[in-house]
């Protein structure tokens, strides 16, 4: 989810994406023995929706729930704001025993196998010629305005089609407990003082879900870099081996059950090359 470290966006990104651009701290020696054995402990945001959320629940806490039950464990989820320091205060602390949502790749913590793979996308208005948009070299996007979190990887896509002297930017690192510069983007966007927002799918896609005054299109016919797709784990500490491959066998037993709740979220799913939407199962 974690967010992309999205947040959130890059957790991924945003947050995802989040978790692993945010997530900061030193490296300590941990031991597998700090796994409980009876409960099902989670470290999450609290207000990073719509990955998770402690009064409202996000697809994350959902997630949780199912991986619980799976176990025939309690949940315990630890709450802390998604930013500098969340790992090393939460999971390596010994906390808890995983983070829902994690981008692939990320050294902080050691990554489960994916359970999803997702996309930035392009936000437009229904009604806008730019809803026809697919790639973020469009000639129609030159001259807008266009939403984007600002250090994210389309950021750069942006500038490099000569995009970004009419961007507007927003901030990624931000408590989200006050700040909501996803939902703040997709409001410029309907008042018209933006043309197009950018976010990363996870994000985007639950946030319009319903809403047929906007269009969602994945970005999946970028090919330059930085790529727009990435593969979101599950975070565990590096010493816990047998932890992971337990989750690694849920992960693959439940699959369906996850794909499930993100798609009735709204979380663009792709297959794992990013280049097509993911099929549903038969």
């Amino acid at each position: 989810m974690k967010r992309p470290a999205w947040t959130t966006e890059m957790r991924t990104a945003a947050g995802i994406f989040l978790a692993s651009l945010l997530a900061g701290g030193g490296v300590s020696a941990q031991t597998a023995d700090l796994v409980s054995s009876t409960t099902f402990r989670v470290c999450a945001d609290p207000a990073n929706l719509p990955l998770s959320g402690q009064k409202t629940k996000g697809f994350e806490n959902e997630i949780a729930e199912l991986l619980a039950e799976r176990l025939d464990r309690p949940l315990e989820t630890t709450w802390f704001p998604m930013g500098p320091g969340f790992i090393r205060k939460t999971l390596r602390a010994g906390l808890c025993d995983v983070v829902i949502g994690y981008a692939q790749g990320d050294e902080l913590v050691q990554n489960t196998n994916h359970y999803y793979t997702s996309v930035y996308v392009l936000v437009t208005r229904s009604d806008d010629p730019l809803a026809k948009v697919q790639t973020l070299s469009d000639p129609a996007l030159q001259g807008k305005h266009i939403g984007i979190v600002a250090g994210t990887p389309p950021a750069t896509h942006v500038a490099v089609n000569g995009l970004m002297a009419l961007a507007k930017p927003y901030p990624l690192i931000v408590d989200r407990r006050v700040q909501d510069p996803a939902r703040d983007m997709l409001a410029d966007l309907k008042s018209g003082a933006i043309d197009a927002a950018i976010l990363w799918g996870p994000i985007g896609g639950p946030l319009t879900k319903g809403d047929a005054a906007l269009t969602v299109i994945p970005l999946l016919k970028e090919t330059a870099s930085p790529k727009l797709f990435y593969r979101i784990t599950m975070g565990v500490r590096p010493s816990d081996q047998d932890w992971k491959r337990e989750l690694n066998s849920l992960i693959r037993r439940n699959q369906d059950e996850l794909d499930a709740i993100l798609r009735e979220a709204g979380v663009p799913l792709v297959d794992d090359q990013g280049s097509a939407l993911k099929e549903t199962a038969p």
